[in-house]
Parts: structure tokens; sequence; C-alpha cells
């Protein structure tokens, strides 16, 4: 058989298997929201970095931390008459700061409204995911999930020796003297680190009013935990950052629960219907893990999930 053979034959299979993913999908979409009109739970996931963005949910993209399919999901279950309870599935490090507060405040909205919302955390919950966490009826953790980092801070670089050596020099036409602030080719002024500072702390106390608000938690308490390390599940249910340590089906069963539903709860997924992440999820987080961890020390490493002030990130 010919080379050009082989490769129409394998296009065509490639194509089918294509075309009976986006079907299953489909298919399983419909059943899912065509099921019986019995008291159900929505299943909202949140994975990796939370941000102003649909991009994290797109056919390529096997994420589910973009904002607007967040909202989008959060409205849904809200309108849905059948569901009595939100489950925030999440699995983020944290993301940036204008995308964390607009889905928090959909949170804070749905449970003004009487529907409970819980969060079960899986592998990590830290820095701007902990902030939706705090923003929910009730939070599950895993003994050894990674939560915490309570805090903001802003990186910068300067580079204007190395520049130097390798005969780089950067010149710019700017509008006002601090247009080009935390440029790496010249040093900070004592003014701009204060101007940047007083923003970091704007942030960190909206961060650190939120947790107390959330946690119903003395505001002075919460500052001496946000004091940006991590923590495990055990220790943030010690310090009451969470309510009950518990894998993904204890929240389920712990939600049906406080809503009333008896025995074991009908579940409406959101976020999981992507045909080629189903194909290449096990990859891609293999690759993400890579991408993030290599060549980086425990120390560079735990940094990651930090908040960051900018560009916008917690």
């Amino acid at each position: 058989m010919s080379k050009k053979k082989i490769m129409i034959i394998f296009i065509g299979i490639v194509c089918v298997s294509f075309l009976a993913l986006i079907f299953i999908s489909t298919h399983k979409k419909s059943t899912q929201n065509n099921f019986s009109s019995a008291d159900k739970i929505a299943v909202i996931h949140v994975d990796g970095v939370i941000t102003s963005s649909h991009t994290t949910s797109s056919i390529l993209s096997e994420g589910n931390g973009g904002t607007d399919q967040l909202i989008k999901d959060l409205h849904a279950a809200a309108e849905d008459t059948s569901v009595k309870a939100i489950v925030m599935r999440i699995n983020s490090p944290g993301g940036a700061v204008t995308a964390t507060e607009e889905v928090g405040e959909e949170m804070n909205k749905i449970r003004d409204n009487g529907k409970p919302i819980v969060v079960s955390m899986g592998d990590t919950a830290a820095s701007g995911a902990y902030w939706l966490s705090a923003c929910a009826d009730k939070v599950y953790a895993n003994p050894t999930t990674v939560t915490g980092s309570i805090g903001v801070y802003m990186p910068y670089s300067n580079w204007e020796e190395l520049y130097q050596k390798i005969g780089i020099r950067q010149d710019k036409i700017k509008s006002g003297i601090h247009k080009d602030i935390l440029s790496s080719d010249r040093p900070m002024t004592p003014e701009e680190h204060q101007m940047l500072q007083a923003i970091v702390d704007e942030l960190y106390n909206g961060f650190v009013d939120v947790v107390a608000k959330g946690r119903h938690m003395d505001r002075e308490r919460v500052k001496q935990l946000a004091d940006g390390r991590i923590y495990t599940g055990k220790q943030a249910k010690e310090l009451g950052l969470v309510d009950e340590l518990g894998n993904y089906y204890d929240a389920l069963d712990g939600t049906a629960a406080m809503v009333g539903i008896s025995g074991k709860p009908q579940i409406k997924e959101f976020g999981k219907d992507n045909p080629l992440s189903l194909l290449f999820s096990a990859n891609s987080k293999e690759n993400l893990l890579k991408e993030l961890f290599s060549g980086l020390t425990a120390d560079t490493a735990l940094k990651s999930i930090a908040p960051q002030a900018m560009p916008e990130k917690w």
C-alpha cells in the first residue's frame, strides 16, 4: 500500500474519531440537560489560572478558568430551577485580580438570591482561588490540598547592567515620567516604589476583607494568617479557613444534605463538555506540569502560586 493511501486512511480515522467525540459529547450534554426535573446539584469546574478571558474554555483548551465561561456557567446554574445548589470544584493556583473579583461577585449574588454554593478544593486552591472559596457557603478540602497564599506581591526586575554588558541600550519616548514604571532597563525611583506599594496594600486589604466577611472571622485574625504563606487542607481546617476535610464526593453528599436532597444526588456538570479536552487532557496536564516546574527550585515553584498584582494578577 502506498504512503499516500496510508496517510488518507489515517486522516480518515482521525476525522471519524473526532466526529464521534463531538457526537458523544453533544449527546451527553443534551441528555444531561433534558434529564428528569428532579432536584439536582450543579457542578462547575474551575481549572487552571483564573483569567478575564474566554480563551481558556475554547475548543483547543483543557482548562476552565476563563471568567466569561465561569460566569456563564454560574448564570445557567442559578437560573435552572431544578438546580438546588452549586458545587464549585476548584483546582487552581489563582489568577488575575479583576477576573477573581468578577467571579466572586457573581457567587455572592447567587447566594444572596437563596441558592447555596459549596467549594470542593482539589490539589490546589490558593491565592485568587482561595478568594473564590471564601465566597462560598461551605468549603471542603482534602487534607493534602495546597491552599491559603493570602497576600499580594508585585514582581519586577532590573536588567540594566546586563543590557550594558551585551551592548543593548533602551530608549523610549514617553508621555509622562511614570509611563515606564516597572521598566527593566532603569532603577525604580523611591516615589514610584511608594506608589506601587500603595497599590499592593490596597489589593491586600481588599483580599483580607473578602476572607474576613466570607469566613466570618475577625479581620485582625485574618491578617495574622494572611502573610502569603500556604497551608495544607488539614492546617486550613484547624485555622478556620475551610469547614470540612473531604473529597469531591464528600462535598456532593454534604451539599445534598444541606438542601434536603435524599439519596444520591443527580449531577449537572458544567465546563467539562469539550471533546478535544477529552482527547488531549492527559497529555496537556503532563505538559503543563513540565512547563511550570521544569528547572524551578522549590522556592520559586511555591512563589508561582502567590498572588501577583501586576499585570493585575493575584
